[in-house]
């Protein structure tokens, strides 16, 4: 029975951008497809925080898709944008790639060993690939393609023309920039404010080519060294006929910008030229692109006093942050990607975290022990879903996040629990046969037949173990029994590892064992093994699992017992609490 992702409009944060877009779109452009639109920058790794950019408009589109409506989610790659420096931590890159700085992303190597022919194209494959992954369905729209094709002349030349006015409109946030930071001169920018001022252009592209000349908002690559390190020194507007010089190498020549299409427009023109030349609807944008005097507001106004067009719906997302990481930074090297949340983590789980929370709640995602929480929270949720228990709102967010409009995304036959597989697959180190041997034990009634029932979860489990469990962290069972601390136990410790193993053989699954190994300390108290723990009871349970533990893995923790047990096999368990 297909899930129909439409919930109330009161609950649903997708469904009301929904009626807000459809709305604003037959208003603008009746009858034609609705348009929403995220941008990318491959300028380096396309982090988990971009990925925001993406799923908010795509979980509105497919919203609409549902509804039956024609509507296209652009995704332009901002391949054309000039490369501003190296970012750290990139494997085969070096400090010879700051030559590289001024080129447009296109014309930059891709790093040494990429089977990519560029440097864009090297950071959008993987992120192309995850897209895939997680269903998003998209039109691409590469601005090096745009531009080096002549689509956006006829707005350049607008832009040109009209250059007074678009420095009129940045000269009113010039002046409010100024006393902000006169007001603000004793505190100084912290690094997130000055990632938010180099993400929104503030910091080299906002003010265009200003020489002696004037004001112009069009940045010519430069013909010689390929760099936008260039100044306009005339502009005939009868002509078209633009003179330029290059500050890195000298280079300077006169083109036609009727026929030239070597250059962009400055960030803060570009922007709101493709909202009107696209006709885009709704597209959201990040914290730093919607503070005052930023792209988002300038852009707005620009909009419609210079391209007579309609500024989108736009809400502000707020930050995705990493369990335990500070914001991200695609300038920065090692900051996660899609593609390494994926490796560790089911689609629908990651689309999930985007569906669930408004675009202006900030969120975390776990590469820690947390994944194992939301796994579980997942996990109740589906069972509320399928017995009819779920809220409209979470299960408006479960349904965006197990299926698109085009159908289901792929999901594991047997959702076994996520810390169950990776306490499993930390034990057996992969191994399938003993892995098998464990996951059918866990359930006797209907054991596991075949590695496959609980893939792709599994593969995802032992990713999170070989990946990001540190390797002193990981569990290792005793090859031999520790003679000294079994030789040192009173009666009382005795006793407790006798009754354990006296009821193995009858308590062998999973519920079995847990029950077990929790009845143990109750019937050492006098008590019955159903009894309800007290806070004494308690106590006595954490010192006997932590003698297991040492026993067995010789640490005073680790995986969940009954798992660890069944990971162990019986007969080991045997061989090493024999007292």
């Amino acid at each position: 029975m297909p899930i129909v992702a439409q919930s109330s409009t009161e609950t649903d944060w997708v469904s009301r951008f929904a009626d807000d877009v459809i709305a604003e779109s037959e208003r603008r452009a009746p009858g034609k497809p609705v348009v929403v639109a995220s941008g990318l920058s491959p300028s380096g790794p396309i982090h988990l925080g971009n990925l925001r950019e993406v799923m908010t408009p795509h979980l509105v589109a497919d919203e609409i898709r549902r509804r039956g409506h024609e509507v296209r989610h652009l995704i332009s790659w901002d391949d054309y944008d000039r490369y501003r420096k190296v970012p750290a931590g990139v494997e085969g890159v070096d400090d010879t790639w700051a030559e590289h700085i001024g080129k447009p992303l296109t014309s930059v190597p891709a790093p040494a060993g990429s089977p990519h022919p560029n440097w864009a194209e090297h950071f959008k494959a993987a992120m192309v690939e995850s897209l895939a992954e997680l269903g998003v369905e998209y039109d691409p729209v590469s601005q090096t393609e745009q531009y080096t094709s002549g689509a956006y002349r006829e707005q350049i030349l607008h832009a040109m023309k009209n250059r007074a006015r678009i420095d009129g409109i940045l000269d009113q946030y010039r002046t409010k920039a100024k006393v902000q930071a006169k007001k603000q001169q004793q505190k100084p920018l912290d690094e997130a404010e000055l990632e938010a001022a180099e993400g929104s252009g503030a910091a080299s592209e906002d003010d265009g080519s200003g020489g002696k000349a004037g004001y112009f908002p069009y940045k010519p690559y430069c013909g010689n060294c390929e760099k936008d390190l260039t100044t306009v020194t005339e502009y005939i507007d009868a002509t078209t006929e633009l003179t330029y010089s290059c500050t890195a190498c000298g280079f300077s020549e006169t083109v036609r910008l009727s026929e030239f299409n070597r250059g962009k427009l400055v960030w803060k023109v570009d922007w709101p030229m493709r909202w009107a030349y696209e006709g885009v609807i709704f597209e959201p944008s990040g914290v730093d692109h919607s503070s005052p005097g930023s792209s988002f507001v300038v852009g707005g106004q620009i909009v419609r006093d210079v391209f007579d067009g309609v500024q989108p719906i736009g809400p502000m997302y707020a930050f995705v942050g990493i369990s335990g990481m500070a914001k991200m930074s695609s300038s920065r090297g090692g900051v996660p990607t899609p593609a390494d949340a994926l490796k560790i983590m089911e689609a629908p789980l990651l689309r999930w975290l985007y569906a669930r929370r408004k675009p202006n709640q900030s969120f975390k995602i776990a590469f820690d022990q947390e994944i194992q929480r939301l796994y579980d929270e997942w996990d109740k949720l589906e069972s509320k879903v399928a017995d009819g228990s779920v809220l409209p709102a979470d299960a408006a967010a479960y349904a965006r996040a197990a299926r698109t409009a085009a159908g289901e995304l792929p999901r594991t036959p047997r959702p076994l629990p996520y810390r169950t597989l990776a306490s499993v697959v930390d034990i057996t180190a992969g191994h399938d046969e003993q892995t098998l041997r464990i996951l059918s034990e866990l359930d006797p009634a209907n054991p596991l037949s075949s590695l496959e029932e609980a893939r792709p979860r599994l593969d995802r489990a032992e990713n999170w173990i070989t990946t990001q469990v540190p390797a002193d962290a990981r569990t290792v069972v005793r090859s031999e029994p520790d003679a000294e601390l079994l030789g040192s136990l009173d009666d009382e410790a005795r006793e407790s590892l006798r009754l354990l193993l006296e009821g193995l053989d009858t308590h062998w699954s999973l519920d079995g064992l847990t029950t077990l190994v929790y009845g143990v300390p109750k019937v050492m108290a006098g008590l019955e093994p159903d009894a309800k723990p007290t806070p004494e009871l308690k106590v006595a349970q954490r010192s006997f699992f932590a003698l297991l533990y040492r026993l067995l893995v010789s640490r005073e923790t680790g995986p969940r017992l009954p798992t660890l047990l069944l990971a162990v096999g019986a007969d080991r368990v045997r061989k090493l609490l024999a007292a």
